[in-house]
């Protein structure tokens, strides 16, 4: 379910060649740590198993793609190269790195496989919130949103087969820290997201309309890590979500506009704003009324380190603090109302944004990730939640200025606070 490898497929069958997969792994990745790593390696076996059933040989580089990949190319004398695409700084920096390395007659193409309408599609510029860009993406939905072809066995075998990997070598190359365990409830992988995609359909689906802001309630569709990883495309859950409509349709159109509208909305802040991660690419309202009430009095002022290890005086916050970090990922709902705290009780909104950023890529599975920078109201992303992204002005408050607000007692009008709290007590 990837149109970059299908594109590549069918590149390759036009010209009767041999395809080759790579993966270019890298030691260290932002605040990625063994967690994160483990999950991608252990689905990459997945892949590098199926390649082999299609007659198509996987690469695993070890090494900065830059260094590792120009070489292969040359080497295999490949004739095209066919890349997928993320908005974040790093992995365009690592496609610029490339276009300037690549032999000046092997052309380079990128594929949008990360979103059902590809970025630039979608708009040309910033939008400024879901209602700007929600009927842009309906508007191209009938011509992306379709069934995948299949990726077929190869017919062109290459001339040297690909070398066999040392997986215990790539964990040993990698520069990440090993304390963050990895978690049970999640088995990485296509087959294992797949089968939490059917679960979500058969089991969970019919109350995410009513109940997917309710922590206590088994209602999410959990498969953020699996989309985060590329282990299950976007794309292929809405496909099968979607044949539910006629039976759920609240929960099937709130599911769209999630993972089809706010995720791409994220997405595209990501691509065309070069301060996703930071109080600069907040909007002037924004910007302006949190400076206003930068010098505030706080009513508490914790460090990094009380946080990241869940010793603040409400027990609310703890608990999802610790959801996080045992299960790598914490509720949506309570994941707005996490980072809203942290811009209370720390130093300056700059110093909040830095402190929720580094916790949640350290311990979510799907750190790192357009949606945790930005994310959308049900996500609470770190910029929707401390710098009102995609968000409108409120009324004013201390410390939040005009950035909306959440606290305890309203978390207790919305579910049974101490059944969480019980749940996830120290």
């Amino acid at each position: 379910d990837n149109w970059a490898f299908l594109y590549a497929q069918r590149l390759a069958l036009k010209q009767e060649l041999p395809l080759h997969v790579c993966f270019c792994l890298v030691p260290k990745f932002l605040d990625a740590t063994i967690r994160h790593y483990s999950f991608m390696l252990r689905g990459l076996q997945e892949v590098a198993k199926e390649c082999a059933e299609l007659n198509i040989p996987f690469h695993l580089l070890l090494g900065y793609a830059k260094d590792v990949l120009p070489t292969f190319v040359v080497e295999h004398g490949v004739g095209g190269l066919v890349t997928d695409f993320c908005p974040l700084r790093l992995p365009r920096q690592w496609v610029e790195d490339i276009r300037e390395r690549l032999p000046a007659d092997v052309p380079f193409a990128q594929v949008d496989a990360h979103n059902i309408v590809p970025c630039w599609v979608t708009s040309p510029k910033q939008e400024y919130s879901a209602r700007t860009i929600r009927g842009k993406i309906h508007a191209q939905l009938p011509e992306f949103l379709t069934e995948f072809p299949p990726v077929i066995r190869h017919p062109y075998p290459p001339s040297c087969p690909a070398e066999p990997i040392a997986w215990e070598a790539c964990y040993s190359s990698l520069q990440v820290d090993h304390t963050v365990k990895e978690v049970e409830w999640a088995t990485p992988g296509t087959a294992a997201g797949l089968s939490v995609l059917q679960s979500f359909i058969t089991e969970r689906l019919k109350s995410f309309g009513a109940h997917r802001n309710d922590p206590n309630k088994a209602a999410l569709s959990n498969l953020s890590p699996w989309f985060h990883f590329g282990q299950v495309s976007t794309q292929r859950a809405i496909l099968e979500v979607q044949k539910h409509r006629g039976k759920y349709k609240e929960s099937v159109d709130v599911f769209v506009e999630e993972a089809v509208v706010r995720r791409e909305l994220a997405e595209n802040f990501c691509y065309y704003n070069e301060n996703y991660d930071s109080v600069q690419g907040a909007y002037d309202w924004a910007q302006t009324t949190l400076k206003l009430h930068a010098k505030d009095k706080r009513p508490f002022l914790y460090e990094l380190q009380e946080l990241e290890q869940a010793t603040t005086h409400d027990p609310l916050w703890n608990a999802a603090q610790l959801q996080m970090v045992q299960e790598g990922k914490m509720h949506g709902f309570l994941r707005m109302y996490w980072a809203k705290k942290i811009l209370e009780w720390t130093r300056s909104p700059e110093e909040a944004l830095r402190f929720a950023i580094y916790l949640n890529d350290r311990y979510e599975l799907d750190g790192r990730d357009p949606n945790g920078y930005v994310g959308k109201l049900q996500d609470g992303g770190c910029l929707w939640s401390i710098c009102g992204i995609h968000d409108q002005g409120w009324a004013e408050r201390a410390i939040f200025g005009k950035i909306r607000y959440m606290n305890y007692a309203g978390c207790k009008r919305k579910f049974d606070v101490g059944q969480f709290e019980r749940r996830y007590a120290p």
